[in-house]
């Protein structure tokens, strides 16, 4: 055989021997395990239509006093008749003169002005003090927190448990904020 002649014989075989090859790779493949459908978010769009909401929404002001407020939950939706509700908020307050405090609550809603936060409120000021309670409202005008349902605290020198709280502005010292605690005080001193 010449070399003429192979040549010509493999220009034949080797394109059919590709395509043999090819078409047992097709025929004989296993099952893929990637998904062949299209990824769409799962929601529910007729709960949507009913229930309208926000996700991550923010609030900012400065009140008259010149605390800056910074509001932000994880999702918020409206009330009928006014205001909204929202979950997994974290309020940031800080005063001119240095004070800040972070309050944190699973729930809570933005009514009149009024930011309330319930459903085991947390919050913490850069002084060093720690409160835990049910409810804690803050007005969006003025640097006032209040809880008026039970405070558990945490202070640099002990713990206090009171029946109410109240961070709040007092002109005769300046506009200093002081930590006022009434109902019921009890303190336990750790110097």
């Amino acid at each position: 055989m010449s070399r003429t002649r192979i040549v010509r014989w493999l220009r034949v075989l080797l394109p059919l021997l590709a395509l043999a090859v090819l078409s047992t790779m097709f025929l004989f493949s296993g099952e893929s395990d990637t998904e062949p459908e299209i990824p769409y978010a799962e929601v529910d769009a007729e709960r949507m239509a009913r229930e309208p909401r926000m996700v991550a929404p923010e609030y900012s002001g400065v009140t008259d006093d010149g605390a800056e407020l910074s509001l932000r939950a994880s999702e918020a939706s409206p009330k009928q008749d006014r205001g909204g509700e929202a979950s997994e908020l974290q309020l940031d307050m800080h005063r001119k003169d240095g004070l800040t405090a972070q309050v944190t609550a699973p729930a809570g809603g933005l009514d009149n002005g009024e930011i309330t936060l319930r459903g085991g409120v947390r919050m913490t000021t850069s002084t060093g003090w720690s409160l835990q309670a049910e409810q804690i409202d803050a007005a969006t005008d003025r640097s006032h927190i209040s809880a008026q349902e039970g405070v558990d605290a945490v202070a640099p020198f002990g713990e206090i448990t009171a029946g109410a709280m109240e961070l709040h502005a007092v002109p005769e010292k300046d506009g200093a904020a002081v930590l006022n605690f009434t109902d019921g005080v009890r303190l336990i001193y750790r110097p």
